[in-house]
């Protein structure tokens, strides 16, 4: 698929779209907790595991209700789960928790999806006349975090705003978030035309689904072995007004 399109704003996904994790991070997220609240003695293996498991559960609730799970209560499932509910959980100081998370976020960065991506954007951004956001949800890295890490990777010069499912409560599918995108546009077009705002992501359900929902073009990338540089790069016709 190329994009050909004269489109009006590009909205990408972020995980598995624009960046993925550094994979040492998960390794050294599930030692701290299994060096510091492993009341059980939980496996080292079994803390990696229980850290899929609320994280698939939160994405799965999070599509479902179109609401947000927060990191931090994300942290406390993943806290409580590995320790069987021990009373000791409760007692944590979960904002030292994520204060350290987010160090180690910054130790092992999560890295652009490939090395052709921060290209690509910036292919847009010098070929086109449309602005670029990002519409994501988040997990267990806030969007407060994920501000910072992209301007350490260099993506936040080609984004001109940046809406994650944290911070106003709602994650994709929901319709609400992608109408919300789309009154952000308004700071930025004097007119909107949803035929030409396009949401580019890796989720069929999340992003594909929820663009179509409220009547946007939709792309999916990575998940199907098409890429993002793939379907910008080539194109000749992206100029829009």
């Amino acid at each position: 698929m190329l994009l050909t399109g004269n489109y009006q704003h590009f909205s990408f996904d972020l995980w598995l779209t624009l960046i993925r994790s550094n994979p040492a991070f998960k390794e050294q997220r599930a030692t701290y907790f299994h060096q510091h609240f492993n009341y059980r003695n939980l496996p080292l293996d079994g803390v990696k595991h229980t850290f899929r498991q609320v994280d698939i559960m939160c994405n799965l609730i999070n599509e479902k209700t179109g609401k947000n799970i927060d990191a931090d209560e994300m942290y406390l499932m993943v806290l409580s789960i590995m320790n069987d509910g021990d009373a000791r959980v409760w007692q944590i100081d979960i904002e030292k928790v994520y204060t350290d998370m987010e160090a180690l976020v910054f130790e092992y960065l999560p890295q652009a999806f490939c090395d052709r991506t921060l290209a690509t954007l910036a292919h847009i951004k010098q070929n086109t006349q449309a602005t670029t956001g990002i519409l994501s949800n988040t997990g267990f890295i806030k969007g407060v975090t994920l501000r910072k890490v992209l301007n350490q990777i260099g993506i936040d010069r080609y984004i001109d705003f940046q809406l994650y499912s944290d911070e106003v409560g709602m994650s994709k599918p929901n319709p609400q978030l992608f109408k919300m995108m789309l009154d952000q546009l308004s700071a930025h077009h004097t007119q909107i035309d949803v035929t030409r705002v396009i949401h580019i992501g890796d989720n069929a359900i999340a992003d594909v689904g929820g663009a179509k929902a409220v009547g946007l073009q939709s792309c999916l990338i990575n998940s199907n072995n098409i890429y993002l540089p793939d379907i910008i790069n080539n194109a000749h016709h992206l100029l829009a007004t």
